[in-house]
């Protein structure tokens, strides 16, 4: 009868963690992740391709994000809104941006400065800004 207590204790014991990481895994929402994927000089300034993975079950009708551009040196050169225009959910999608003018040997930084809209079901909504994940797959940094 000890050893059949003891037994449950211990089991329990290995029990209760693995209950709170599966706990954790499921609370944590799914990310829309936005990636700088590429940029290329064309004829009138810098191409920045973007690739998005909408990963939060939730299709999105329309993201505007707020874009602050940085040259070399640290500047601000350019402060522009990006509209990645519909971003189905659990489907990637790559969006293209020009900045006319500018060589993309001066880029350095890019900002997401913030979700300007995103239309879930015909209404704002949170979900650009507070599952918004950013990163960058080239030398440019994309910050968020």
């Amino acid at each position: 009868m000890l050893f059949r207590r003891l037994t449950f204790f211990v089991l329990l014991a290995y029990a209760i963690p693995l209950v709170a990481v599966a706990q954790s895994a499921e609370d944590s929402p799914s990310p829309l992740l936005l990636e700088l994927n590429a940029i290329q000089d064309v004829a009138d300034g810098c191409r920045m391709t973007f690739l998005v993975r909408n990963e939060t079950s939730i299709a999105i009708d329309k993201a505007v994000f707020e874009a602050v551009i940085f040259d070399t040196s640290g500047g601000v050169v350019k402060l522009s809104l990006f509209d990645f225009r519909d971003l189905p959910a659990d489907r990637p999608r790559v969006r293209q941006f020009d900045l006319p003018g500018m060589a993309c040997e001066t880029l350095e930084q890019a900002l997401i400065n913030g979700a300007s809209s995103c239309i879930v079901d015909g209404a704002e909504s949170a979900v650009c800004h507070d599952q918004l994940t950013v990163s960058s797959r080239i030398a440019v940094d994309l910050l968020g």
